[in-house]
């Protein structure tokens, strides 16, 4: 009779933990600048079906070499986004930004248009599908690698769009793979975005955060920023760091010991949520009075 008893408190425990957990959404998003459709993974709080209350959203870009889905599956605990949802009581997006799209338009293929899909397409069918706070007050964005120039890259451009952004082991200076680059696949692989000229450095340059700083700092947006101290895109990052402070630009800038892993953008990812909570809490507080 024991035994039994403990295995039913068990059986409920289980049934509890599966019930009340984050959701995960695969959401098709359509994109007219593109003429595609592509998969879109959100992950909605537990308290979301609890209450009508509406939710912040954070988007969570992925890097190079990958997809939307990335995020939930390759993170050595492959719950870490779902708890974080239920943790912060926030809506996490995870979009598509194909394998090297740097999350921007580019200048020679309108088949890859992604600054134009996350900002203007994304962002619209995620507020019109789920109850957020449709508004720059409510919307955050962070992202590893070529995701973490794209979140950087993003709200330095539309500062309308996002209350805070946040970048790890981002791939600030594109040139830095360029130079990595003794094989020639990158620059195939980048070809479609910027063209031919994919071997010129100016290419890289005229569309790298690193070279943003002032941009950045007229917006005024809080950013969150770290890196590996054993990743191969420490000292861009480190750069990024000097001309921010070059600038008087506000941020938080950490370094920590690991490498371009998954195992260190899973130690990562909480801090940026930790700091985008903050932010999020302030801003609701503000839009109550």
């Amino acid at each position: 009779m024991k035994s039994f008893k403990i295995l039913a408190f068990l059986s409920v425990l289980c049934f509890s933990s599966i019930s009340y957990a984050a959701k995960v959404d695969s959401l098709e998003v359509a994109s007219t600048a593109m003429n595609k459709t592509y998969k879109a993974a959100v992950v909605l709080p537990n308290s979301y079906t609890k209450s009508k209350n509406t939710f912040p959203v954070l988007y969570l870009l992925h890097g190079a070499y990958g997809h939307f889905g990335d995020w939930l599956k390759n993170t050595p605990n492959k719950e870490l986004v779902k708890n974080l949802a239920d943790q912060y009581n926030i809506i996490i997006v995870m979009p598509e930004g194909e394998t090297f799209s740097f999350y921007l338009d580019s200048p020679v293929n309108k088949g890859s248009q992604f600054e134009t899909y996350i900002t203007q397409e994304v962002i619209q069918k995620i507020d019109k599908t789920y109850r957020t706070i449709a508004t720059k007050n409510g919307r955050v964005i962070t992202g590893l690698s070529m995701g973490g120039h794209g979140a950087l890259y993003l709200s330095a451009k539309h500062p309308e769009l996002f209350c805070a952004a946040g970048s790890m082991s981002g791939a600030v200076d594109m040139g830095t793979m360029l130079n990595r680059d003794s094989s020639g696949q990158v620059i195939k692989l980048i070809e479609p975005v910027f063209g031919d000229k994919s071997n010129d450095i100016k290419m890289y340059e005229q569309h790298a955060v690193l070279n943003m700083a002032d941009k950045i700092k007229d917006n005024k947006l809080p950013l969150i920023i770290d890196c590996g101290v054993d990743d191969f895109l420490i000292e861009a990052n480190r750069e990024l760091h000097r001309r921010l402070v070059y600038n008087k630009v506000e941020h938080d800038y950490t370094e920590r010991p690991g490498a371009h892993t998954w195992e260190y953008w899973e130690n990562s990812l909480p801090y940026h949520v930790l700091f985008f909570s903050k932010i999020l809490n302030k801003n609701k507080d503000v839009d109550k009075k």
